[in-house]
């Protein structure tokens, strides 16, 4: 049902989403959020730039531990255990459209391609960065990728439409990671600890992950001055 306040306003709206390219939540998030944005009254008028946020930054680079067995280690419960907290994510997740593959999957450290989405960001604007943000996450959750390891990134960037010179090149040296950190203060700042967050027009905020409606709802209520 259309909302004729939010359809007569003249608000824009610019969605900041803090998220990380392992968080199975965010990549949901990301989905609805989309899906919330094509059903809203003025989805032109609706742009979302993603932000980086790591949620373990000391994973080390190459360490290719199964996820299932990861999350049994820190909640316990062995790979099992491990298993089944992937299975109740998977759950919710395929009414989204989104397939996990928990048996393949592999923790990796995501600084660097929290760096090539920068790199994205401004090659293609938030187009672009949403294509390389989309790439990385079926790759780590579906296909069983390291999105850590060099030659994988430099393979999934130029699928994701990024010029393979300018990646080669960040991924040789420090490129963008003065952005990523200033992604991360900045959610320092808000106090945000954990990720998805979502802050539009810098004004209004959600946290965690929310259904397709409480979005909708949201973005109605930023243009309506009702949030």
């Amino acid at each position: 049902m259309t909302n004729q306040s939010a359809a007569e306003s003249t608000t824009h709206v610019v969605l900041e989403f803090w998220s990380d390219l392992v968080c199975p939540w965010c990549w949901i998030t990301k989905r609805r959020i989309e899906a919330a944005i094509a059903a809203f009254e003025r989805p032109h008028d609706v742009m979302m730039q993603m932000r980086s946020f790591e949620l373990d930054p000391l994973v080390p680079v190459g360490e290719g531990m199964g996820v299932a067995e990861h999350l049994g280690r820190k909640y316990g419960g062995g790979v099992e255990g491990g298993r089944l907290m992937n299975a109740r994510v998977s759950e919710e997740a395929s009414g989204d459209g989104l397939s996990f593959d928990w048996h393949t999957a592999v923790r990796a450290n995501t600084f660097d391609a929290h760096r090539l989405c920068a790199l994205a960001l401004e090659m293609g604007g938030p187009a672009l960065q949403g294509a390389a943000y989309e790439r990385f996450h079926s790759a780590h959750f579906s296909e069983g990728l390291a999105i850590d390891d060099h030659e994988v990134l430099q393979r999934l960037a130029a699928e994701a439409g990024l010029d393979e010179r300018r990646v080669a090149a960040v991924l040789a040296g420090d490129d963008y990671a003065a952005e990523v950190r200033a992604d991360e203060e900045a959610a320092r700042s808000m106090g945000v600890t954990s990720v998805p967050f979502v802050l539009a027009n810098g004004r209004a905020a959600v946290s965690g992950a929310r259904s397709v409606d409480d979005y909708l709802a949201f973005l109605r209520g930023v243009v309506t001055d009702r949030v």
